[in-house]
């Protein structure tokens, strides 16, 4: 544990300073404009710490610090170093390595464009990252006829003795063994850089300004083929969305949060047109939406070799003056960041975030799916588990029984279709009993789910299995059931029990099918305790006053408020009680023959 005397020789300078554990591992980086000001903040008596500082104090055993000359240097260093040692407790921007990118080699007399998976410091341009391989391919596949550069496979342009058949459909120029002119040449590498920087509009005024020169050479054939570029690139611009009729170039960030991970997306505007968006995941343990935008943008901007003039967020940054002035240094250009409440700029950010909270649904679904399949081979099932229903019972001494069932559809709740029931057929404690109730009443009503998961032991088991049987269905549902671990037992976790099994199947603590039945099970025992103590306070909380006829929540409430008690409303008069609002002459004489003619 760390003590106030650890800031005693911390400078009054910017810099980042490091968490390190007893190993020498590094916990949390950070930076600040003052390190000994914000390394001390750390420290004050009595401060409510946030769950995250709370755990980097608990295990962080020193604190190492690096003076810089400027808090922006600070925030360069943080980044670097975050990106480098990875700290378990700061947010982290997944890598872009395994997301292909196009490269365009332009130290190369002759450059080619080729799909990559890393972005290396060689003085090519890259393009990207695109969200798939077929996305780039795509792109790839439209940018061919359109700019005829080469498509040979090798890094130098290879010499040959006839040209190939790409030359031939005139996707290329063929300077493998015809003397193309280098500014020829690289006059088709600036109109690709163009296109791929989405600034198609000036491409095409580009383009037109060829066209008109080569047609006044007299030179139609290659005005013919500029014409077919104009022609193709429009189409391009038709299929995109015009959304700043200021025509800038704009990057809308939006954020959404589903349990310990974010989703990250950006849409991309260039000169005024929407030209695509990027997807990203962020882990994260208790950070707010502002702190996970922050280390976002400090780790996606890193080495962006195209910075946008104008960056717009979902959720606000503290320093958001700061990463302006280092965006706009790293630029050469002017770089602002905003958080819109209304207008246009608001329905962008609004898209964004819609878009953000879509890919965290399709990953989990994605997720849930892979373990639904686990599940079906691990339990030993017929078919995978898409549709599972847990049951749970709950009584206190057999006392207004009652049952639970919950839904999950492809591992995910369906709360539409939880249910409660009262158990009316069994009297006592009998819990094998209620469950055989609950399984006939839900078997009567709909399709059977493909799993059944009963909170219980092997006898739990053993009676739903019995209980389904009798009831011959044509495509029974599996069963199995789990029963909570040992807590007295270091390392003990719950028990699953599987038809024709003697013991009961354990999985790892960690292991997902586990944490998925659990997840099932605690949702079950939840509404099933929930429930229960509902009717429980309804039987305690009820009065004499609920069987007399015309009198419900409303006028239960108003006598009590006026009499004060049950024994001074058993004695009033009629009159009396007409006084009362909202209780008429009929309501009265119901209360009064109730409290006085109800004895024989």
């Amino acid at each position: 544990m760390l003590s106030s005397d650890t800031i005693k020789n911390i400078p009054q300078n910017p810099g980042v300073y490091l968490f390190k554990n007893k190993s020498g591992k590094i916990l949390y980086i950070g930076k600040a404009k003052n390190l000994n000001k914000r390394i001390y903040s750390y420290f004050r008596k009595g401060e409510d710490h946030p769950y995250k500082l709370s755990f980097i104090l608990m295990n962080a055993h020193k604190i190492e610090h690096i003076i810089t000359a400027t808090e922006k240097e600070a925030l360069i260093l943080e980044g670097n170093l975050i990106k480098k040692y990875r700290p378990k407790y700061n947010v982290i921007l997944k890598d872009d390595a395994n997301y292909p990118l196009l490269k365009l080699d332009i130290n190369n007399r002759y450059p080619r464009l080729l799909i990559v998976r890393r972005m290396r410091n060689d003085g090519a341009l890259y393009f990207g990252p695109f969200t798939s391989a077929s996305a780039v391919r795509s792109t790839l596949r439209l940018i061919g006829p359109i700019f005829p550069l080469r498509k040979c496979n090798t890094k130098e342009t290879p010499k040959r003795s006839r040209p190939c058949l790409n030359y031939q459909l005139g996707n290329c120029l063929g300077p493998c063994c015809l003397d193309v002119r280098v500014e020829d040449y690289q006059e088709i590498v600036d109109q690709v850089k163009l296109f791929l920087e989405g600034r198609n509009r000036e491409l095409i005024s580009q383009l037109k300004e060829i066209m008109q020169k080569t047609a006044r050479e007299l030179n139609f054939e290659k005005a013919a083929r500029v014409r077919d570029q104009i022609r193709a690139v429009d189409k391009t611009v038709e299929r995109q969305t015009v959304v700043s009729t200021q025509m800038k170039d704009q990057d809308i960030i939006g954020l959404s949060r589903s349990g310990k991970e974010a989703g990250v997306v950006i849409l991309f505007v260039r000169s005024g047109y929407m030209v695509g968006s990027r997807n990203y995941f962020i882990h994260y343990e208790w950070e707010n939406p502002c702190e996970i935008l922050e280390a976002f943008l400090k780790q996606y901007y890193r080495n962006k070799e195209f910075v946008p003039t104008e960056i717009i967020l979902s959720d606000a940054i503290n320093d958001k003056q700061l990463i302006s002035e280092w965006l706009t240094g790293m630029a050469g250009k002017k770089v602002s960041i905003s958080v819109p409440v209304r207008g246009d700029k608001k329905k962008l950010v609004n898209m964004a975030m819609v878009n953000a909270e879509n890919i965290l649904l399709e990953r989990k679904k994605t997720d849930q799916s892979a373990i639904l399949e686990q599940a079906k081979s691990v339990l030993n099932l017929k078919r995978k588990p898409g549709y599972i229903e847990g049951i749970d019972i709950s009584n206190l001494k057999g006392d207004l029984a009652v049952a639970s069932l919950v839904s999950f559809i492809e591992g995910l709740p369906q709360k539409s279709d939880y249910r409660n029931y009262r158990i009316r057929e069994v009297k006592g404690i009998d819990d094998y009993a209620m469950i055989a109730e609950v399984l006939k009443r839900r078997l009567k009503k709909g399709k059977p789910p493909d799993l059944f998961l009963i909170d219980g032991g092997k006898g739990h088991l053993s009676v739903a299995l019995k209980t389904i049987d009798v009831l011959g269905l044509e495509n029974p549902p599996a069963v199995i059931s789990i029963a909570k671990a040992v807590r007295v037992k270091a390392g003990a976790t719950d028990k699953i029990y599987l038809p024709n099994r003697k013991n009961p199947l354990i999985l790892a603590r960690n292991h997902p099918v586990l944490s998925l039945l659990m997840r099932i099970r605690d949702e079950t025992h939840g509404r099933a305790i929930s429930y229960y103590r509902k009717r429980r306070k309804k039987k305690l909380t009820g009065s004499e006053l609920d069987r007399i006829p015309g009198v419900g929540p409303k006028r239960k409430k108003a006598l009590l408020k006026y009499f004060g008690d049950i024994e001074s409303l058993s004695k009033a008069e009629i009159e009396e009680l007409k006084k009362v609002p909202g209780i008429n002459q009929r309501i009265a004489k119901n209360i009064f023959d109730y409290f006085h003619i109800k004895s024989p």
